[in-house]
């Protein structure tokens, strides 16, 4: 690695620039086999932060497919998923079309090769009014059925949205026709193999798809339903017909998100049993975690302890774990008789797109769409070290919570006897997960020698049902107890500065944040809030249908228990407030709208308690655009080099951030 330097902690100077982080950078989304082509999307920050669809064929060139300025993402559920099909490779060999929902009108196209898109669906009322996702092509090609989410007016409150499942002429524009109505939500609709049945998931407020949801089945002849799965206390997800005609489905009927089969009038089938989780939480919708082979073999990704991995159930029933380097996988389709494409990573490389063919050897991998060189030298790369420690209820009452550690890691050594900051991760959902995979958003902190604990606190996803309800009615006590218990831990072990903790987070994140740091006790130095709740009575009444309700779990029936909201909402407690604080924040996100940061920012103003507020022009919930992730980064990294007394290296450039009050 060279000569080192010695220099305090957090001010090393790295490869791993804001420049670095967006640089060719791609969100990969899911991936498709498309006849003998692979499709995927990639989510682009130096482009606006807008989603291209990519074609690989044979010859291995990758080609972009939607013109200029063209924009392949939805707004169903404001979290969006399934913005674009294919017809599953059923139509031949050759590249087939299509269908993709366009951002700037959210109308449904059909894009054909060589073709131009053409729009499906009318022209809404209101701008956007209409919505579309997560489609499906029938046998034939001649028709296809989607979600269709209806605005009737701009920004109509979420009790006039309706959510529909609808059939459209596949090939040209048609009046949409309405299958199936009435549910609050409808997922994942999808056409049996013969044409004659469709199989949709369904709930109603104020559970979340992870909590209670109904697969159903209705005969498209006849109009007879039959409710294969769900029900109170059973989430069921990712439905999918097989070719002999049986219906695949993931439930945690045990605990556990495992894999079941049903066929008309034989019993439900369990295909994969096993003490961890296949499926994850329909934030998005589109997922996919197992794929059937045709022969019967089934390849699913698998979460334990915080990572994935890809395993095979063979025809006889029996469990392989495959030896595959990816710790997060994601979008698992069948590629031939033999094989999956994938979209996976590792602790040591970002998500690419990849085929994995079983083979009498083991697995073989091919890399379609490879993650970005970073050029990074590979004793700089921290990697994750899975962590369990002691934590509390919020009550007192003992658990054990879990979370990922990565520690500082550079071509430099520390000033003697300093102890390294720590920067506590809390990630969104609140019932997502900490992703053990390489991101160069932790390594642009591990580089400079930051600390850096993802916590996987009690209601996250990959550890059971019982550990994901750990956060019924407890949202802002569970959360808050977990990451102040994991700063505790990793500062007695001696492996960080007790006296330079701070924590960040975005969404659900954000308000774990506020919530740490409105304490008279808080350990926290300072924080960095990304788009957070700091009002949850504001929340309830001002946000988007899919979430509208679902504080009713995490918190309590509003307004029954107001005085609940009212004593968890960060808002209400800015006399506690003494840590300096950076807000980052979008100015059209729906989700979390930005009055809720502009209150605790006028309140701490109000109080003199430092702080730091940015709006980014623009955008949603989290930051799409290149130069808006670059000064986000920068931005927080100012701020911590100011509230700790490191200095930001100079090389760099970065623009320091104003933090009001900070003496």
């Amino acid at each position: 690695m060279g000569s080192v330097t010695i220099s305090g902690y957090g001010s090393w100077s790295t490869p791993v620039t804001s420049e670095l982080v967006v640089a060719a950078a791609v969100r990969l989304g899911g991936v498709h086999p498309d006849g003998d082509d692979v499709v995927w999307s990639e989510g682009r920050p130096s482009d606006g932060g807008r989603t291209q669809l990519v074609r690989r064929g044979p010859d291995g060139e990758p080609v972009d497919l939607l013109p200029e300025g063209g924009d392949a993402r939805t707004g169903v559920h404001e979290y969006g998923g399934g913005a674009w099909w294919v017809h599953d490779g059923h139509h031949g060999n050759g590249p087939g079309p299509v269908w993709f929902v366009e951002w700037t009108d959210q109308r449904l196209y059909r894009l054909d090769p060589d073709g131009a898109p053409v729009a499906l669906t009318p022209e809404p009322d209101v701008p956007r009014g209409d919505r579309w996702a997560d489609g499906d092509v029938a046998p034939d090609g001649t028709w296809l059925v989607a979600i269709r989410e209806h605005h009737p007016s701009a920004g109509a409150p979420a009790t006039e949205v309706v959510n529909e499942i609808v059939r459209l002429d596949a090939r040209e524009p048609s009046e949409p026709q309405v299958l199936v109505t009435g549910p609050d939500f409808v997922a994942a609709p999808r056409i049996s193999p013969d044409g004659d049945s469709l199989a949709w998931l369904s709930w109603d407020h104020p559970s979340m798809p992870w909590d209670d949801t109904l697969l159903t089945v209705r005969d498209l002849e006849s109009g007879e339903e039959t409710v294969v799965a769900g029900g109170r206390g059973e989430s069921v997800t990712e439905p999918r017909w097989q070719r002999d005609g049986s219906l695949t489905f993931l439930s945690d009927r045990t605990g556990w998100w495992n894999l079941y089969r049903w066929l008309p009038g034989s019993d439900i089938e369990t295909l994969v049993r096993i003490d961890a989780e296949i499926g994850t939480p329909s934030w998005a919708l589109g997922g996919s975690r197992y794929a059937l082979l045709d022969d019967g073999r089934v390849v699913f990704a698998r979460s334990r302890d915080g990572f994935d991995a890809l395993a095979v159930r063979g025809t006889d029933g029996e469990l392989t774990a495959l030896d595959l380097p990816f710790s997060v996988i994601a979008s698992v389709h069948a590629c031939g008789p033999d094989a999956v494409v994938l979209v996976a990573g590792s602790p040591r490389a970002e998500p690419g797109v990849h085929r994995v063919t079983l083979t009498a050897d083991g697995p073989r991998t091919e890399t379609l769409r490879a993650p970005r060189d970073l050029g990074l030298d590979p004793e700089l790369i921290s990697e994750p070290e899975p962590i369990s420690f002691p934590s509390d209820d919020g009550h007192g009452e003992p658990r054990t919570a879990h979370g990922l550690y990565y520690p500082p890691t550079a071509a430099h050594d520390p000033v003697e006897g300093e102890l390294p900051p720590l920067l506590v991760i809390i990630h969104g959902g609140p019932t997502a997960s900490a992703a053990p995979v390489l991101s160069v958003n932790v390594q642009y902190w591990t580089t400079r020698g930051f600390g850096v604990v993802d916590v996987n606190y009690g209601g996250s996803t990959g550890y059971g049902r019982e550990y994901r309800e750990q956060l019924k009615g407890a949202w802002g006590l569970v959360d808050v107890a977990d990451c102040l218990a994991a700063a505790s831990f990793l500062a007695g072990q001696g492996r960080v500065d007790p006296d330079r903790l701070a924590i960040r987070g975005g969404s659900a994140g954000g308000f774990t944040v506020l919530a740490a740091l409105a304490r008279a006790d808080t350990p926290f130095a300072a924080g960095a809030d990304h788009f957070g709740v700091a009002d949850l009575e504001a929340l309830a009444a001002d946000t988007h249908k899919f979430e509208s309700r679902y504080l009713d779990g995490l918190v309590g029936p509003y307004p029954a228990e107001r005085e609940v909201y009212r004593a968890r909402s960060p808002i209400n407690h800015v006399e506690l407030f003494s840590k300096p604080l950076i807000v980052l924040q979008g100015d059209e996100d729906a989700i979390v709208p930005p009055n809720q940061s502009e209150m605790i920012v006028d309140a701490l103003r109000a109080r003199e308690v430092p702080v730091a507020y940015l709006l980014f022009e623009g955008e949603q919930h989290g930051f799409r655009k290149a130069e808006n992730i670059r000064r986000a980064l920068d931005s927080e990294l100012s701020f911590y080099a100011q509230v700790f007394g490191f200095d930001l290296p100079s090389e760099e450039g970065i623009e320091p951030v104003t933090v009001e009050n900070l003496s």
